[in-house]
């Protein structure tokens, strides 16, 4: 197959992982009493209007990227740590069931010669760019989802906020970019032992 064909291939999985990620995140806020989200028309599963040009294009360039944030007022939640920490954690909590459930329909087929060819690689592909997706959120560098748990739990100062904000999203491109350039990429070093255990438990 070649590079141009596998890459439609994941663009199902890639259109799904987006959006349920970042719907996730404006449902979340949306229950814990912030409503900006659903005045933005966030409160979507129409994938164009959660994605972001530059982080799907990353996506496939680099298999690392991101979708448009939605937006969170803190103001509106009643315990602002606590609740900044779950609509964090939503985003990628949704990648990886959605990975989950990818991997089942994934073993089923399998099992009974269900798929084949291109059918069993779009859902493999849903199934690992779900894991991707959730993992690399979860790394502790401004604006990742990441960042605001560990903000909220480390409950730092401000100013350190803001500094860090500022900075974190070059030290995020330089280690994006380093990595796909070296044979020490620290990102899938991170990333790998999840799609590897999915791999395992799903394949």
């Amino acid at each position: 197959m070649n590079e141009f064909a596998q890459m439609l291939l994941w663009i199902p999985g890639l259109l799904m992982a987006l959006t349920i990620h970042e719907y996730a995140h404006g449902r979340m806020a949306y229950e814990l009493g912030d409503p900006t989200a659903a005045r933005a028309g966030r409160l979507t599963l129409n994938p164009i209007s959660h994605l972001d040009p530059v982080g799907t294009i990353a996506l496939f360039l680099f298999h690392i990227g991101w979708a448009k944030p939605v937006p969170i007022n803190p103001y509106f939640f009643r315990k602002p740590r606590r609740d900044m920490i779950l609509v964090s954690v939503a985003g990628p909590g949704a990648n990886f069931v959605l990975a989950i459930f990818a991997g089942l329909i994934l073993k089923i087929f399998t099992k009974f010669g269900m798929a084949h060819g291109h059918a069993l690689n779009i859902i493999l592909y849903t199934m690992d760019i779900n894991v991707i997706l959730g993992m690399f959120n979860l790394i502790p560098v401004p604006p990742l989802d990441g960042s605001k748990i560990l903000f909220s739990i480390a409950n730092l100062r401000n100013s350190t906020v803001f500094l860090l904000e500022r900075f974190g999203p070059m030290i995020l491109l330089a280690i994006i970019v380093l990595g796909s350039l070296s044979r020490f990429n620290i990102l899938w070093l991170f990333i790998s032992p999840a799609l590897i255990l999915f791999r395992a438990i799903f394949l």
